[in-house]
């Protein structure tokens, strides 16, 4: 069913109409993003180069680097776009490109890091049997779906929002299309939608962010009742340092945007907390 609609394309802004701070973001984001694109390029060069590197830890590293790539590339071009050019509309289409593959990759990520997650608490609470549960076969099938649940909540965004009629006010207050904002310009009902928003996608992001708080409170349990050594405690808590940090900067976002009710936030808010996501 093809969306009626008068709408043609849609306005997005700038992050920010202070001048000065708009001459900060012009600097900075190419400059992370180039740096997101190097670091990352290096980790997946070296994964799949390096063979002592084909191991299920490193595997699951490459994917998110490899992830994290076209993560920040679906958002940061348009930014930069804006930045160079003024306010650029974006038409329907290229509107709901970006918002599928913001989705997709967005739970994807959340997916793949409860999975990382699980293979840590594999690695230090059952080391001896780490080869058998971990095989190849296991690290690429949860691998895939991690992916395959990212596509099909992305989908479900994609077509739900494509059916909704927009007229009038084509200005999106965000700096990219993404579903809260396009919400807020249609003109048909979206209490369908609205639902989808504050049930499935608090689902897929609340499910894994749950798997990853589970298995590290049974890593630290498993640590101080099993483990005597004080230095041998630490040392699995040094390795997952940088998951931690990546599950933090990740999530704090995805929490403020998506796990309230959409009709209790603003779109100040939501635009400050995104800029927080540690896509570029």
């Amino acid at each position: 069913m093809l969306n009626r609609t008068e709408a043609s394309d849609f306005i997005v802004l700038d992050l920010t109409d202070i001048q000065g701070l708009q001459h900060f973001f012009f600097f900075s984001f190419p400059l992370l993003y180039m740096t997101s694109l190097l670091g990352n390029g290096v980790i997946v060069t070296m994964v799949i180069a390096k063979p002592w590197l084909h191991t299920p830890m490193y595997f699951f590293l490459g994917s998110l680097s490899c992830l994290d790539v076209f993560y920040s590339t679906v958002t940061v071009i348009k930014v930069l776009t804006v930045f160079l050019f003024g306010h650029q509309p974006i038409s329907f289409g290229g509107c709901f490109a970006q918002l599928h593959f913001f989705h997709f990759l967005g739970s994807t990520e959340a997916v793949l890091l409860a999975t990382i997650s699980y293979n840590g608490y594999v690695a230090i609470c059952k080391p001896l049997r780490y080869t058998i549960v971990m095989r190849p076969q296991t690290c690429l099938l949860l691998a895939v779906a991690s992916w395959s649940a990212g596509f099909v909540h992305a989908m479900m965004h994609s077509v739900m929002t494509s059916q909704l009629s927009f007229r009038g006010h084509n200005c999106i207050h965000h700096y990219f299309c993404d579903s809260k904002p396009l919400l807020s310009l249609a003109c048909s009902s979206t209490s369908c939608n609205v639902t989808l928003l504050n049930v499935v996608t608090t689902s897929i992001a609340l499910g894994p962010f749950t798997l990853i708080v589970f298995s590290y409170l049974y890593i630290i349990s498993f640590l101080f009742y099993k483990v005597r050594s004080q230095e041998e405690r630490w040392k699995p808590f040094s390795t997952r340092a940088s998951h931690l940090t990546i599950v933090a900067l990740f999530y704090l976002p995805v929490l403020f945007n998506y796990a309230p009710p959409s009709s209790g936030s603003s779109p100040e808010r939501c635009l400050s907390c995104t800029v927080l996501s540690p896509q570029p």
